[in-house]
């Protein structure tokens, strides 16, 4: 039960600050200021509960990377199962608290909720969403591997992994490369964001499966650890 706490604390965390600072900056693809801070933000949310509850749960907070460990035999069904819906209900929690702040301060509105950007199609946002989880996971996986990951240093290479993959898909997403992060914001904002949110769920999960094939197939180990 204690994992399962932290996943839901973690991604809760996740999607306040992330989130929560891209709609303080007003995020978009063309304002580069705010890309680079809601980028920052969401891999410094990452560093921080990587720290924090690493040692509890392993710091998934997010669907994609739980898939990811199941694929690679890290985890249960049963298990990966109560960590997918522990970060969904984090990542409620984070959003009504961001819609309860904002809803408060005139000139703030929205969620940081995922969406094709102008110009981007379907097909188009679909597979940036599997090439950017795919790097994601797999850096994930490689990292936290028991025998060659990078120890102690993993979290940090984590986040800093999701700050690029943001630097490089806000503009054609908004970024996901997780569920979980997409879900939440999409129920609360409607519209738009609830229609595409398929493709937040999919692709990630898609990209994810990938990355732990790739995973496999390099380091020939997809042992429990």
């Amino acid at each position: 039960m204690k994992k399962y706490l932290a996943e839901m604390v973690g991604t809760m965390v996740l999607v306040l600050m992330g989130c929560g600072v891209a709609v303080s900056l007003s995020c978009s693809p063309f304002n580069v200021s705010a890309v680079v801070g809601t980028s920052l933000a969401f891999g410094l949310a990452v560093v921080a509960m990587a720290y924090a509850i690493g040692g509890v749960s392993g710091c998934h907070i997010n669907p994609a990377i739980t898939l990811g460990c199941l694929i690679a035999k890290r985890m249960s069904p049963k298990e990966a199962g109560c960590y997918m819906l522990a970060q969904v209900v984090g990542a409620f929690l984070g959003s009504g608290i961001l819609c309860a702040l904002t809803s408060n301060v005139e000139g703030l509105s929205g969620t940081g909720a995922n969406a094709l950007q102008a110009g981007v199609s379907p097909l188009a946002g679909f597979i940036a969403e599997v090439v950017f989880t795919f790097v994601f996971v797999l850096t994930v996986l490689g990292t936290t591997d028991s025998k060659k990951g990078a120890g102690n240093l993993a979290g940090l290479a984590i986040g800093l992994c999701l700050v690029l993959v943001h630097l490089v898909c806000i503009r054609y997403t908004g970024t996901s490369v997780n569920p979980a992060r997409s879900i939440a914001p999409a129920f609360f904002e409607g519209g738009d964001a609830l229609k595409q949110l398929w493709i937040f769920i999919l692709a990630p999960f898609a990209g994810a499966a990938l990355a732990a094939f790739a995973w496999c197939a390099i380091s020939g180990d997809c042992k429990k650890d």
